[in-house]
């Protein structure tokens, strides 16, 4: 395996940077209220992406978290259609189970293939041709500025000029039935048609501009926190594609650099000094920046064969989930292996010491920016890695405690595969059925830990009505979110423990290549 020699392979997990203030104090004064008390940037996770589509926004955590500020004035895209974009596994599933039950025979493989392709066409006749083709024009930008499948360099180029130039003449292709150019069509609802030569950094820049000019109205920054959620799908190709290509020239060429998957350290802080300069320039009073995954912990990756020694975090390989370590074969199913996945892993180490450093160093200069460390919220979430294996546990490890609303559930949500019985969830909770991004409570967990530190900061969370503080320790809301979250309280019957469903519909339908936004 040919591993750059600037990537710093470590044998231990990194030690997470818990403290949010990096150990820098700052202290700012301010003045009167900004206008605009949320804005998001990022990729995805920030997008409110889950189960193979962009479909309920309104439970992305951007949302979750203005819900507890009590504003209800966030704004942010919405898409419609069967399931939204590009393809609603979950709604797919449960198209197969009405038709099919629990169970496919296999008598019954080539009907269920045919209703799946219907599906499909029903998704990509929404968007080509239908009521879906033409995007709104919003007449304001929306705070909510992510779009899937993103890496740094898109955020820092694309525009709605450049996506709606993507998008040719679509052609109602029989057999490749995915929404051609799905992720352009996605963005242009991100990003603001009133400014099509404006990037998501040149739309927060202009919502922290307007500053206010009344009484009580901040008069330096019109956006009270920022939140900077970028770079997982510099890494995330690894694990989606079950290749590991290191980046080389043409990693910053919108043209060249998805002939990668992973981003050399160099590259990717070369790429985040740019986003900083960005960041920089928006009026924002407090910045938060998260820290990318660990992405081999996503179960759309499943360790398998077992690992060679009891104290260590990685499996000989990892393949796709629906295959067992019985049928698993060397050479015939796709894979990675441990030192592949370790190699990733210390990439991201790097690519998130690097972010700690921005953090350090804006503090240092006065700035109230803080670090949300997602990646090891995620270690202390990581079943197969951890929680199943405590001789590989590293010293600081432990496990995260989840809120007592989702402790309470039977099983308790982890971050296995989603499976199920026909009769309720079996395993899994955390993840949505693509394997990659969070479940309603999932992104709740992520609003929990961005309301933490916003609490820190001094910032005032108001009832519903807006006006009136909430007093004490600020939680998410999350019965409201169980409730909402229909993988974790009634999963598609067909979703069975060994997973025979979906690695049909993947051989078959072709569905990961199609639904997962790198």
């Amino acid at each position: 395996m040919d591993i750059p020699e600037e990537v710093d392979i470590t044998r231990e997990a990194r030690k997470p940077e818990w403290d949010p203030t990096v150990g820098i104090e700052v202290h700012p004064a301010w003045e009167g209220t900004p206008q605009h008390r949320l804005v998001t940037i990022g990729d995805s996770l920030t997008q409110g992406f889950a189960s193979g589509a962009v479909y309920q926004t309104d439970l992305s955590y951007s949302a979750i978290v203005a819900y507890e500020l009590g504003w209800a004035g966030l704004r942010y895209p919405r898409y419609g259609g069967p399931g939204g974009l590009p393809l609603n596994l979950e709604l797919l599933m449960r198209e197969l189970e009405a038709h099919f039950g629990a169970e496919l025979s296999l008598f019954e493989l080539p009907l269920a293939l045919f209703r799946g392709r219907h599906f499909m066409d029903d998704v990509e006749d929404y968007w080509e041709r239908g009521a879906g083709s033409q995007p709104p024009a919003p007449s304001l930008t929306n705070h909510v500025l992510a779009a899937y499948g993103w890496d740094l360099r898109d955020a820092l180029v694309r525009t709605y000029d450049s996506c709606q130039a993507e998008i040719g003449v679509p052609t109602d292709d029989l057999v490749q039935q995915i929404v051609q150019n799905h992720g352009a069509r996605a963005a242009l609802r991100v990003l603001p048609r009133a400014t099509p030569a404006a990037t998501v950094f040149d739309a927060a820049a202009a919502l922290g501009a307007e500053v206010g000019a009344q009484p009580g109205e901040d008069p330096d920054h019109g956006i009270e926190t920022l939140v900077v959620f970028l770079g997982a799908n510099n890494a995330l190709g690894a694990v989606t594609q079950l290749k590991v290509v290191w980046s080389d020239t043409g990693y910053d060429d919108l043209a060249r650099k998805d002939a990668f998957t992973v981003w050399r350290p160099s590259h990717f802080i070369a790429e985040l000094q740019r986003v900083v300069a960005k960041v920089q320039e928006i009026r924002a009073r407090h910045v938060i920046w998260c820290t990318i995954p660990h992405v081999t912990i996503a179960p759309i990756a499943r360790g398998v064969a077992g690992k060679v020694a009891p104290d260590s975090r990685y499996f000989p390989y990892y393949t796709r989930p629906w295959i067992s370590d019985t049928d698993f074969e060397v050479g015939r199913d796709p894979s990675i292996t441990e030192d592949e996945a370790r190699a990733v892993d210390s990439a991201i180490d790097q690519y998130n010491d690097a972010i700690t450093t921005v953090v350090a160093d804006a503090r240092g200069a006065g700035r109230d920016w803080y670090l949300l460390d997602v990646a090891g919220v995620l270690d202390r979430l990581a079943s197969r890695r951890y929680l199943d294996s405590p001789q590989a546990r590293p010293p600081w490890w432990q496990p995260y405690p989840l809120p007592p609303e989702l402790a309470a559930l039977n099983p308790v949500p982890d971050s296995r595969f989603l499976t199920g019985d026909g009769t309720g969830r079996r395993s899994g909770g955390l993840f949505s059925l693509d394997g990659i991004h969070p479940t309603t409570v999932g992104y709740g967990i992520i609003a929990q830990e961005l309301v933490n530190i916003m609490a820190g900061a001094g910032i005032t969370f108001n009832q519903p009505d807006g006006q009136t503080p909430r007093i004490g320790p600020v939680r998410v809301d999350f019965t409201r979110l169980i409730r909402r979250d229909t993988l974790l309280t009634h999963p598609p019957a067909n979703v069975t423990a060994g997973l025979r469903v979906l690695g049909w519909a993947d051989e078959t339908l072709d569905l990961t290549r199609r639904v997962i936004p790198f």
